[in-house]
């Protein structure tokens, strides 16, 4: 999804990849944040596993270990029961107590003030993950939104540019890019039996 959504943005900026500094979100039910720098990914708030980085669907990214560790004792929990705790039963709908789907606790903020801090620490995260990211790329041309929430909520989109413009460089495209994941897996596919044909 990044690469596709990078290449993606070069075309739209009609500037060569390897000339650009990019800040590419994939925003959906699973949600992860990269730095794109001459068109090599640099960071990204993914970890070992996806559970790291921004708050998600089900997942609920970034967390102290020993917090972990204080429930699981605390609740008497297993460390299977604590993983599934933190991948399936955090983020949006942990915090709300009532959807993982972003479009349900939209409507919902107004009355559910759960669902009102579900949508806010969602944003917040992510703004936290572009800001430092701006920092680390010194720079940026463009940030990318991808995925279904990065898609379709330009609401949300609004609330993250706002705030994210008083930092990024005056030049900073924002750009919603659909992604297409097959497409770049079978473009790679070609260019990795390409190679090989050569040999």
């Amino acid at each position: 999804s990044h690469q596709f959504v990078a290449k993606s943005a070069a075309k739209l900026l009609n500037k060569p990849l390897n000339k650009l500094k990019l800040i590419t979100c994939h925003l959906g039910n699973g949600c992860s944040i990269t730095a794109v720098d001459k068109g090599k990914s640099i960071d990204t708030s993914m970890g070992f596993t996806p559970l790291e980085g921004l708050m998600m669907g089900t997942r609920s990214g970034d967390i102290d270990v020993a917090a972990a560790f204080c429930i699981m004792e605390k609740e008497k929990l297993t460390s299977n029961h604590m993983n599934e705790i933190l991948n399936k039963k955090s983020g949006l709908l942990g915090v709300s107590g009532l959807s993982n789907d972003i479009r349900t606790i939209k409507k919902e903020i107004t009355r559910n003030r759960l669902c009102r801090l579900a949508l806010e620490m969602f944003i917040y995260r992510i703004k936290k993950y572009i800001g430092a990211y701006v920092f680390i790329l010194g720079g940026i041309d463009a940030i990318c939104f991808t995925g279904g929430i990065g898609e379709n909520n330009p609401g949300i989109i609004n609330k993250i540019k706002r705030d994210v413009l008083k930092i990024a460089p005056k030049k900073t495209r924002i750009l919603v890019i659909p992604t297409d994941e097959e497409l770049m897996i079978a473009d790679l596919t070609y260019e990795l039996v390409k190679r090989g044909d050569k040999k």
